[in-house]
């Protein structure tokens, strides 16, 4: 326990208790890895015996960094790949078995993005402490021990519930348009339509769509009915059929459209 840059003498002990610092005095000490078993022998017959049982454990100890090295090489081109996919980067990135502080961990999304409240897990197992929770909170698993077939359940899963929003989504997402001569944009049925130049005025819903065999980018034949709930607007007496229209769209559309189309 004395500082160790204070030059005095060493106190020499029978035994030492944990957290107590030591010096080993021994031959080629700088090969040794740390973490290995110090093992004594007190006859020269221990020796052989000692020394198998040490290269024994060292074998297992390099093979277990081998292994963990792949893994970490691994988990970077999976991040790789899911960057180069444009995915949100991950949060974090683990090594080994999947606990209970890694699902809560992922939970948190659940919060902000559902669609990122997910773990990737390639080639690990789940520790007991962890198995029924994602399923109680919410959050995705993707197991495998390929890491590209990981990868591609990953990307489905994505495309699926963005299909899902989209569907969700469809009555509230307007496309931009111009006119009756499309000049930027989609016409698209279930647009409402207002005049821009009395007021923003509803005039109407677009109902269907004629397209005479030609471009869409030309000339269309739009027609458009009340909004439910609304009273009908006249040509001539709420607008006229000179005016510009636009479609009209609201925050909750702009978001639809940023988030899902």
């Amino acid at each position: 326990m004395k500082e160790l840059h204070v030059e005095s003498q060493y106190e020499k002990h029978k035994e030492a208790e944990a957290a107590q610092g030591v010096k080993i005095l021994g031959k080629d000490l700088e090969n040794t890895l740390a973490g290995l078993l110090l093992l004594v022998a007190y006859k020269e017959d221990e020796v052989a015996v000692l020394k198998d049982e040490l290269t024994h454990e060292l074998k297992q100890t390099l093979n277990a960094i081998k292994l963990e090295e792949k893994k970490a090489s691994m988990c970077r081109r999976l991040r790789w790949a899911l960057k180069t996919s444009e995915v949100t980067p991950s949060t974090g990135i683990n090594i080994g078995p999947m606990h209970k502080k890694d699902v809560m961990k992922a939970s948190v999304m659940l919060e902000h993005n559902l669609q990122y409240a997910v773990i990737l897990a390639f080639d690990v197992r789940t520790q007991w402490d962890a198995q029924e929770m994602p399923d109680s909170l919410g959050v995705r698993i993707f197991s495998a021990e390929i890491i590209y077939h990981l990868f591609d359940a990953f990307m489905k899963y994505r495309q699926d519930y963005k299909k899902q929003k989209q569907k969700e989504f469809k009555s509230i997402a307007v496309f931009p348009l111009i006119g009756v001569t499309v000049e930027a944009g989609q016409v698209k049925q279930g647009i409402p339509m207002c005049v821009p130049s009395k007021n923003l005025v509803d005039i109407g819903m677009v109902t269907s769509i004629e397209i005479n065999h030609k471009q869409v980018d030309i000339e269309v034949c739009v027609k458009i009915e009340p909004i439910p709930g609304e009273s009908p607007k006249m040509s001539g007496r709420h607008f006229e059929a000179t005016d510009i229209l636009l479609c009209k769209i609201s925050r909750q559309s702009i978001d639809a459209l940023k988030d899902w189309f």
